[in-house]
């Protein structure tokens, strides 16, 4: 075609179209807390609670994505009810700076008395680089930085509140714990201040197990670093530091986190990525409370998959939202993980009571032994009614 026998060609337009760029999983993320809203970091407390329930995607994506559970649990009318009070933090947080004064020298006193008595005591050498940068990236190659000049130097070394990165569900968690001791021989111990009493030298075994859950993490974190240096290594012992019986003083115990550090990296292993749980979910779709209504949110939060259970009530913002669900629909993971284990291909409370009185399938073992159980206690019932008359 030309213009000399009477045709035009097309008209093209200028500038040229370009085809539409993919959205990338730091946009989808973005668009699901709200463009607006910055993400929420996770910490090791939100790591230690997501691994030990990797089957839930919905905390998965939520913790992923940065949203704000509290402020989406609340605009969904079921508010989390837990948490430190005031006077707890104002009191850590005295008890951590009374630790960590004069330089760090009773910190690490303790580690060496605990941890490393054979070397030599930490003296007016020891190092406190440090750590200030701008945003967690930042201060997380700050923080890899000073670790690698504190094992070449082959000094005492106290880290305070490092940050450290760990990739979780595909999505990159910048980690603060309370300090990080470097050893002259080149092992890097983790360190937790915690404001619960130890009394005659034991502590709470449920605090001690909660703080052990999260200097695992702190410990899988700092593996990554040490792998990629010579001579670096992590301590799966970490020391607990906590008031000494009712005062105010520092003491300390040395707590082997092997076992949980296993549990958590096969745990958080498990979970499914987070870009894989988001491309599941309808374009469009948000949990920002500051754009979508009630109603809105619900259906948000309803389109990923939930695995509640009652630990969760002290652990998750949503806890409340979900049990609530569980509760509508009978499912029987509002009963606990152990009952849900037990009842097997059995999911609901209706379907359980159904098995109980017969009129499950004959072929599943599990009505079948509900029903022997149900007709075991009517008669046991029976029996006990004959007597008493």
């Amino acid at each position: 075609m030309s213009v000399a026998d009477g045709t035009l060609p097309p008209v093209s337009s200028y500038p040229p179209s370009s085809p539409a760029q993919p959205t990338t999983l730091r946009q989808r993320l973005a668009g699901l807390r709200g463009p607006a809203v910055p993400p929420r970091p996770l910490d090791a407390r939100a790591l230690a609670a997501l691994a030990a329930n990797p089957g839930c995607g919905r905390r998965a994506l939520l913790d992923g994505a940065g949203v704000d559970k509290n402020a989406l649990a609340t605009a969904l009318g079921s508010p989390a009810a837990f948490g430190q009070s005031q006077f707890a933090i104002v009191r850590g947080n005295s008890f951590e700076a009374k630790v960590k004064g004069d330089g760090g020298a009773e910190l690490l006193r303790l580690v060496h008395a605990h941890l490393d008595p054979a070397a030599e005591p930490p003296g007016a050498d020891a190092r406190v680089p440090d750590l200030t940068a701008a945003g967690p990236e930042g201060r997380s190659a700050r923080t890899a930085l000073a670790l690698r000049e504190a094992t070449a130097a082959g000094a005492w070394t106290l880290l305070d509140h490092p940050m450290l990165a760990l990739e979780v569900a595909g999505s990159p968690a910048y980690l603060e714990p309370d300090a990080v001791v470097v050893h002259p021989d080149g092992r890097w111990t983790v360190v937790e201040i915690k404001s619960f009493p130890m009394i005659d030298g034991a502590a709470d075994a449920a605090k001690v197990g909660a703080a052990a859950r999260q200097a695992a993490v702190y410990v899988l974190a700092l593996e990554k670093t040490a792998g990629k240096l010579a001579g670096a290594e992590v301590g799966h012992t970490v020391l607990l530091v906590c008031p000494k019986d009712f005062s105010n003083l520092p003491t300390a115990s040395p707590v082997d986190v092997r076992r949980e550090r296993s549990v958590t990296r096969r745990q958080l292993d498990r979970l499914t990525r987070v870009e894989e749980l988001a491309a599941a979910l309808p374009e469009g779709l948000s949990f920002d409370p500051a754009t979508r209504t009630a109603e809105e949110l619900v259906e948000a939060v309803s389109a990923v998959d939930a695995a509640y259970a009652p630990e969760c009530l002290a652990a998750c913002e949503l806890a409340f939202h979900c049990r609530d669900r569980a509760r509508t629909t009978g499912a029987v993971t509002a009963l606990g993980r152990s009952v849900r284990g037990e009842l097997g291909a059995l999911t609901t409370v209706e379907e359980a009571l159904a098995a109980a009185s017969g009129a499950g399938c004959a072929d599943d073992p599990t009505a079948a032994a509900l029903h022997r159980a149900a007709r075991l206690r009517a008669e046991a019932l029976e029996s006990a009614a004959g007597v008493g008359a």
